[in-house]
């Protein structure tokens, strides 16, 4: 058992599963904020691919990963914006607005990115330094799972309670839930539904614009066309298995990254005979599964989904 353990390497396990959950949290906790309001934003998978992009391309012409970051974040914010007008504004409906703009930030980000920087022979500007947090990185275990990280990862570690904290311990938390409950109520009370919808949403674009800041700038320092690869719907699912909160957000996406690490770990060090392409298949299995499982267990706000039009 021993042998096995110092195989499997746990602590290495572990903070790769950290490092590679961090874009699910990000987007998770943007599409909560979203549905806490009573917006759907199935728009995050476009949007961490859009941002992925922007904020390359930015870094790779101003030659800085933090100029790049900013324009991932603010390219979000615009494309959530895009989201809002057509969902809160024109009532169009949410899913209909989400996938088509995910089937948009495909196609532009592919086609970009074959015209302008496929053939680039300029370096690109690489990934965000690692920043050892002094004295709690030589903590045993523990510092080097969550002490040892880069930029987004230490972000995404942040806002789980800053937003947990302005979801539950604010007015705004409150007239943001409020909202996602009963907004005619809401609007009785004084508050401004589309507003709060609005800022909401936009600030679900910036959450899963930095998120997409972290496939591009952080993991490869490169842009794919595609790169995403559905993390975004996988965000989802660990938002409503987590019950739109951020920390129980936060443990889902572990345990689907964690999944998918476990399987790679088994093929790489074990040399488990199965083929690679079903063990890369296991979060999306799990996926399935746990939303299955959990839709008639998790309680969605009531409001959620269903446009509102003032009176």
């Amino acid at each position: 058992m021993t042998d096995f353990l110092s195989q499997l390497d746990p602590v290495s396990l572990l903070s790769i599963t950290l490092i590679t959950a961090t874009p699910l949290v990000l987007a998770a906790m943007g599409g909560m904020m979203c549905e806490r309001s009573g917006v759907v934003n199935i728009a995050l998978e476009g949007i961490m691919l859009t941002g992925a992009f922007i904020g390359y391309g930015v870094a790779f012409f101003t030659h800085s990963v933090w100029i790049g970051l900013a324009a991932a974040i603010v390219s979000g914010m615009l494309i959530a914006t895009l989201h809002a007008v057509l969902s809160i504004s024109f009532l169009v409906d949410q899913i209909v607005s989400g996938m088509v703009i995910n089937i948009l930030a495909v196609g532009i980000t592919g086609v970009f990115y074959r015209t302008y920087l496929e053939s680039a022979t300029t370096v690109g500007p690489g990934t965000f330094p690692h920043w050892d947090v002094p004295v709690l990185s030589a903590i045993p275990v523990i510092g080097p799972i969550f002490f040892q990280n880069q930029f987004v990862t230490y972000a995404m570690l942040i806002l789980i309670f800053v937003v947990h904290f302005i979801l539950f311990r604010t007015v705004w938390g409150l007239r943001t839930r409020a909202c996602g409950e009963h907004p005619r109520a809401a609007e009785t009370a004084g508050i401004n539904v589309y507003f709060v919808r609005y800022v909401n949403v936009i600030a679900s674009g910036a959450l899963a614009g930095l998120g997409g800041a972290y496939f591009s700038l952080q993991q490869i320092g490169n842009f794919l066309p595609n790169m995403t690869g559905g993390r975004g719907y996988i965000a989802l699912a660990a938002m409503i298995f987590g019950k739109w909160t951020p920390l129980g957000a936060f443990a889902a996406s572990l345990l689907f990254s964690g999944s998918d690490q476990v399987g790679s770990r088994l093929q790489s060090v074990f040399h488990v005979p199965i083929p690679l392409q079903f063990l890369g298949m296991i979060p999306y299995v799990l996926t399935i599964i746990v939303v299955a499982g959990a839709m008639g267990r998790a309680v969605a706000p009531a409001a959620v989904g269903i446009p509102y039009k003032k009176g």
